[in-house]
């Protein structure tokens, strides 16, 4: 397990009205961070005694530094997008079980909040990419992603892009007609990815899941993020697995959502 590390925040910007990016200096997930792992990251009030896992959005190996986006939704957030650069933050991590990176013509899919650990995924991906980004009403990121693939964005409200769900935007915009999709990677709440799971079974493509749970230890020890399996886990002999540590990510086929 990687030690609790206290490190300096170098940027800090509100990118939407609840939505803000945060760059920090730390050597140990810029060295060994993967898409679709991510942190646990402290509050300085100490009455908080429990972390925020936060996703891991970019990474600069070569500056040593971490990006993290995250919607405020607590007093835990709340308290984060009041930091300022120069100001510490305590960090654990990387954490968890990344996406792997297979598929020649792929569709990368994010809704909401689970857009940003799908960036660091897109820059690495080869092949076509196909990046599908869903929001409620307020776009953001959608300007880092057009670097590294074909972007279409879905809004509820019909503001920007299709209007309607991100599998109205795939429909919408032909994308299973007009190519061969071997892969679907997909990160956002639980049903959008059980809608996603059930396009990707119907059309016979293959599909990677991120989940987002509440976690409290975010290490595997408190069970608090347990999730159905399809198959038996080995050690417990029930069907079950730990979204922190067997986890984020599953192939959509392995977990019942």
């Amino acid at each position: 397990m990687n030690n609790r590390r206290n490190v300096e925040i170098v940027d800090i910007k509100q990118l939407s009205s609840d939505v803000f990016s945060m760059w920090v200096k730390d050597e140990e997930i810029a060295s060994n961070g993967k898409p679709g792992q991510f942190a646990s990251l402290y509050c300085n009030n100490e009455t908080r005694l429990l972390p925020r896992p936060i996703s891991i959005c970019e990474i600069n190996k070569d500056e040593g530094l971490v990006r993290f986006v995250y919607r405020v939704v607590g007093k835990g957030t709340k308290e984060f997008s009041e930091l300022k650069v120069s100001d510490r933050i305590n960090i654990l991590g990387p954490i968890g079980d990344g996406f792997n990176l297979e598929g020649k013509n792929v569709l990368v899919v994010g809704g909401g909040i689970g857009i940003p650990p799908l960036l660091e995924l897109s820059k690495h991906l080869d092949g076509k990419k196909h990046i599908i980004l869903g929001y409620r009403d307020e776009v953001f990121l959608d300007d880092e992603f057009k670097q590294y693939g074909d972007v279409y964005v879905s809004t509820e409200d019909g503001s920007s892009g299709t209007k309607g769900n991100v599998i109205d935007a795939i429909v919408a915009n032909k994308l299973l007609e007009d190519n061969e999709i071997d892969m679907i990677f997909a990160c956002g709440p639980t049903p959008m990815l059980r809608g996603l799971k059930d396009f990707a079974n119907k059309n016979g493509i293959k599909a990677q899941i991120s989940l987002e749970e509440r976690m409290a230890c975010g290490v595997g020890a408190c069970l608090s993020c347990v999730c159905k399996t399809k198959e038996k886990d080995h050690h417990t002999h029930v069907h079950n697995t730990r979204i922190c540590k067997e986890g984020p990510v599953f192939y959509a086929n392995e977990v019942e959502i």
